[in-house]
């Protein structure tokens, strides 16, 4: 009897990813989760602060978003926990009404999230020009530096050398040796240094008291009414659209970075999952870190699902096991590897004299807009908004000029033959009707739009209104070389646009 080749082991050989039989690529994973572990600490609990809630909660969210995401989410390697952006938006509704109202918000965000994702909010990021992603990459790098500034001012003068020394160890350390990360190789180090020497530096202990146990799972402590609904329900969908805005922008962000494609719609409908678990388990939600990402991505070479699981898992562990000895790490050592990311992360050849010579005027005012509004608001979502609503402005703008008419008469003076060529949309389409001549054409006039294309409502409105004034000139007015899809529109709206 002849056997099979197919067995349930290799079956199962055949479902596992390459790098799980990888040693090197386990080791990069392991560490990588263990840096973005120790800088999402601070952070976490700084973010707790904006929101005005225990940094527990801000500790609880980091650990469920980033163990969730890293499951269901379409983005290998990306880290998701509590962010500034979440915290600004809802720390309104925590202040005015408390932390069940909160957690019911965070709850709404990750449902309104899976429903966007659904219906293809994603498909959205095709929108958003080259100018406006390097505005934000350009932002983001500065914003990554404001938020360290803080704590580099006002402090002990010990504090300057650690931080010096903590970005030369980042800085020539990889030039000997990349089998551990730089950034956790100087923790460890600058750690070391102050608690041997007693030198008195802020700690991350001084952020606030780590959690001693795991979250627990529960419902939000609101009365289940229409009113909580309509109260919660504002910050629920602005959390929602920022979380998905910032989510979207850093998986894109990553997707060049490593030269790979993710699923935006996945990593959508995954936010709101994650959300949606981190409220029950009493976090205040969260989104894509970038910051985070870039030390997971870029600074650590991490690529798998396994560093952004190992993050969440990581930070509990060192919270719950390790947190006397995390507490004594000097801020000085994660300020360090935060602004060696802000530098990493700034694209310096977009502000290069080569490329900004090159550049067109309207792009360079595009990155420029995004950066501004980024940093002045504190918010990326509306930095992206407005750039890209400039971008298209400016597009606009040039393409109208691009729609040209020519006039040719027929010899016998029976005809006029107008040529019209390029986009007619409402931008170029507003200053159609002011280029015929009604009044000293022939009575036939032939409009020819072979080179050119009808694409909305207001061209097919400024046709009519050539042929009406000819029409009450009593002329006689000819289309001609309408494409498919500009005869189909224009079949379908001519001489219904206009009241009668």
């Amino acid at each position: 009897m002849p056997t099979s080749a197919w067995t349930p082991t290799a079956h199962l050989r055949g479902l596992k990813p390459e790098w799980l039989n990888d040693p090197k690529v386990w080791r990069t994973e392991i560490l990588a989760g263990l840096v973005v572990a120790l800088a999402l600490i601070p952070e976490a609990i700084s973010f707790s602060i904006i929101a005005g809630v225990d940094p527990a909660v801000g500790l609880f969210a980091s650990f469920t978003m980033a163990v969730v995401i890293s499951v269901v989410g379409g983005r290998r390697a990306m880290i998701s926990a509590a962010t500034g952006a979440v915290a600004l938006v809802i720390a309104p509704l925590n202040r005015d009404y408390g932390l069940g109202h909160l957690i019911a918000a965070v709850i709404l965000a990750g449902i309104i999230q899976i429903v966007l994702g659904s219906l293809g909010v994603a498909k959205l990021m095709r929108f958003v020009p080259r100018s406006v992603m390097v505005g934000f990459v350009n932002a983001l790098a500065i914003l990554i530096f404001m938020t360290q500034v803080p704590e580099m001012y006002d402090v002990p003068w010990a504090v300057y050398p650690l931080l010096v020394g903590g970005l030369a160890l980042m800085v020539f350390l990889p030039r000997i040796t990349k089998a551990v990360p730089a950034p956790l190789v100087s923790i460890v180090i600058l750690t070391a240094i102050t608690v041997a020497a007693g030198i008195a530096v802020p700690t991350v202990g001084d952020k606030g008291e780590l959690p001693s146990s795991l979250p627990v799972p529960g419902l939000p402590d609101v009365p289940f009414t229409l009113d909580t609904l309509t109260t919660i329900a504002p910050y629920a969908f602005a959390m929602a659209l920022v979380g998905l805005m910032e989510s979207l922008m850093t998986a894109k962000l990553v997707d060049d970075i490593t030269d790979t494609h993710s699923s935006k719609t996945r990593e959508s409908i995954g936010q709101g999952i994650a959300n949606i678990v981190t409220g029950f388990f009493g976090g205040m939600g969260g989104c894509a870190m970038i910051g985070q990402t870039m030390i997971n991505v870029k600074v650590s070479g991490a690529r798998t699902r396994l560093s952004t699981f190992l993050a969440g898992a990581f930070l509990m562990v060192l919270c719950i096991v390790f947190g006397p000895v995390v507490s004594e790490i000097p801020m000085a050592a994660l300020v360090a590897v935060m602004v060696m990311v802000s530098f990493a992360t700034f694209d310096w050849h977009s502000i290069a004299p080569k490329t900004l010579k090159r550049m067109p005027a309207g792009e360079l005012a595009v990155m420029a807009v995004t950066v501004v509004m980024v940093v002045a608001t504190d918010n990326l979502a509306i930095g992206v908004v407005v750039g890209s609503v400039t971008a298209m402005i400016i597009f606009a703008k040039r393409v109208a000029h691009l729609a040209r008419v020519s006039a040719v008469t027929d010899p016998d003076g029976t005809t006029v033959v107008y040529s019209v060529t390029g986009e007619l949309f409402f931008a170029s389409s507003n200053d159609l009707v002011g280029q015929f001549d009604y009044a000293d054409d022939p009575d036939r006039i032939v409009i020819d739009l072979s080179a050119a294309h009808i694409w909305d409502a207001s061209s097919v409105a400024a046709l009519d209104a050539i042929e009406t004034k000819y029409g009450q000139r009593g002329k006689t007015v000819e289309i001609i070389g309408l494409n498919d899809p500009s005869a189909d529109l224009h079949g379908k709206l001519s001489g219904e646009l206009t009241s009668h």
